[in-house]
């Protein structure tokens, strides 16, 4: 018999953490995030989300031992955008059993129809501005920051429960090093243009270039499937987050005619820096981040945010922006000794996209999927 435990948003997460380690236990490519930042995102309090949106916690114990866990959760943002009455279901992990996995996602099905949804999606956890999907191929290595991991019967445990694919995100794995020929045209032919300028994002003014950086994101991701834009808060939070763990040398932010056009965002591979932590900041766990970031330095980085103002994104002439801001990257990147990135996420469906990060040398290296359910009312 299985039974499923109700706990609200920014209470007793300490099943909900541990599980995690029990369910990858002898899996080599888990990596246990830090409790502390997952606290933080579900805690109704620190996490502006909670501003636009609600969630309930559930965990599932067999023989009294937790085996699994899911989130229930709504945004507002989406439901104003969309109008679509869909909620969604996020971090879900349990053990390889059919019957906790149903219980699991009918409970959060039963809260999201309490809130009128009539539909089900995920994984998402909490929105689609964070981590999204089940992963389906690409088990043989760990995951990047803020991306998930799984093991490979989980997708089939959702599907199970009466899900089927809504879309499918691709994770690009890029070796840091000599340009080919193709970008380094782009980026020569770019450097060549009087108008246009390229600067770092300064940790200085922090706030106010992440300010600028989702001004043109929200822009230039406004038409992309699935979007909902950052608030104003989130992007104050943002701020703060980066400030600890940026490298001003991996962004970019272009100007044309002095007026922001673009910006490329990558931040160095946290996961590889907590991987012998096992989500413990304390007592040492800080100190040895701060160490491997600061001193050590990173030798993986994860492109999270890429966008062109539309304005500048269909004149011909500066199609090569993209290509331009990667191959700047690349150059810094190589000269503080990073060594491979991820370029993560993009929609599998978008061709001219993940044509162009082809393109530059790139290789899809994970799959993730999302899942959708009619759940009526």
């Amino acid at each position: 018999m299985v039974e499923i435990r109700q706990t609200p948003m920014g209470g007793d997460l300490r099943d909900f953490l541990e599980v995690a380690s029990y369910i990858y236990r002898g899996d080599p490519n888990f990596i246990r995030p830090i409790d502390m930042d997952l606290k933080e995102r579900l805690n109704p309090k620190k996490n502006p989300f909670f501003e636009h949106g609600e969630g309930t916690i559930f965990t599932a114990y067999r023989n009294g031992k937790c085996v699994g866990r899911i989130t229930a959760q709504i945004d507002r943002e989406h439901l104003e955008r969309y109008k679509d009455e869909t909620g969604f279901f996020g971090f879900f992990d349990t053990i390889d059993d059919e019957e906790v996995a149903r219980e699991l996602i009918a409970r959060a099905e039963s809260w999201l129809r309490g809130k009128g949804m009539k539909h089900a999606r995920g994984p998402l956890s909490l929105s689609i501005n964070e981590e999204l999907g089940v992963l389906v191929d690409g088990f043989d290595s760990p995951p990047f920051v803020m991306m998930p991991h799984h093991l490979p019967y989980q997708a089939g445990l959702i599907e199970k429960s009466g899900y089927t694919k809504l879309k499918d995100f691709f994770a690009w794995k890029y070796t840091v090093g000599e340009l080919n020929a193709r970008t380094k045209k782009a980026h020569a032919e770019v450097s060549a243009m009087p108008e246009v300028t390229s600067r770092m994002l300064s940790l200085k003014n922090i706030e106010r270039d992440v300010e600028l950086v989702v001004d043109i994101f929200n822009d230039a991701w406004s038409d992309n499937w699935g979007f909902v834009p950052l608030t104003r808060n989130e992007v104050k939070k943002m701020a703060s987050d980066f400030r600890l763990i940026l490298v001003p040398e991996i962004t970019r932010i272009v100007s044309i005619n002095g007026e922001p056009a673009a910006f490329a965002v990558a931040i160095p591979n946290l996961n590889d820096l907590i991987k012998d932590l096992n989500g413990k900041i304390f007592p040492l766990g800080l100190l040895k981040i701060l160490y491997r970031l600061k001193v050590e330095g990173p030798k993986q980085g994860r492109l999270v945010f890429l966008g062109v103002r539309k304005k500048w994104r269909h004149q011909r002439k500066y199609a090569a922006l993209a290509s331009f801001m990667y191959a700047e990257m690349n150059n810094s990147g190589k000269k503080l000794g990073i060594k491979s990135g991820e370029l993560s996420w993009t929609l599998e469906d978008n061709g001219a996209v993940n044509a162009g990060i082809k393109s530059m040398g790139a290789k899809v290296h994970k799959v993730y999927r999302l899942y959708t359910k009619a759940i009526g009312v």
